[in-house]
């Protein structure tokens, strides 16, 4: 399940995980769009072929993730209605790609309430910090040229996490990133532990411990 071709990428996904958490990644490859399951594929239906071969893939690694927490590697995910993979009782997890690597975190729910992941290409990408950092986070973060993608996947990480608790739709501006602490601020006062990495992708995970 794991394709080790990109080995940056692999060191820094393994960094990425935390107590209770699990996470991985694939090169997104061709025929992955075969790995929906009879339950997923249909709302995939119409979609383009590489995103139902990215979908593919990002249930592939939740497949295999799961099967380390000893559930059957034939778990189906459908899609919910706001777009979210429904997990097993029990499970919290999240799902991402980009245009080459699909990821997925997953964790039990007695150890994490809530998760999500996101990932971003690592490339000069034209950013506009103001759109999506608050003034706070404007004094605060460096002119790196990562620093703009990044700070989306970690909002976008965040807001993956907490919606499936409070069913709110979240500006970017709601969300505040501490990098420096790895802390998470969302308007309503919910504070969410972040991990990320900055290797061949930008990659954020956002959790609340359970």
């Amino acid at each position: 399940m794991m394709d080790c071709s990109l080995p940056a990428l692999q060191l820094s996904i393994d960094d990425l995980a935390a107590p209770g958490i699990v996470v991985g990644y694939r090169l997104i490859s061709n025929g992955d769009e075969c790995a929906l399951l009879p339950g997923e594929a249909g709302a995939f239906a119409s979609s383009a072929i590489k995103r139902r071969r990215a979908s593919g893939a990002a249930r592939i690694v939740a497949r295999e993730l799961l099967g380390q927490l000893g559930c059957s590697r034939m778990t189906p995910l459908p899609r919910s209605t706001s777009g979210a993979p429904l997990w097993p009782k029990g499970i919290v997890g999240s799902l991402a790609h980009d245009s080459r690597v699909a990821i997925a975190a997953v964790g039990r729910s007695h150890d994490v309430t809530a998760l999500g992941v996101d990932i971003e290409p690592a490339e000069k990408l034209p950013f506009e910090l103001a759109l999506i950092a608050t003034p706070r986070e404007r004094l605060k973060i460096s002119s790196h040229w990562y620093i703009g993608p990044l700070l989306f996947t970690a909002k976008e990480a965040v807001y993956k996490a907490v919606y499936p608790l409070d069913n709110v739709f979240l500006e970017h501006h709601d969300v505040e990133i501490d990098f420096d602490a790895r802390k998470a601020t969302v308007r309503g006062g919910r504070i969410l532990d972040l991990r990320f990495c900055i290797s061949a992708s930008l990659v954020t995970i956002a959790f609340i411990r359970s």
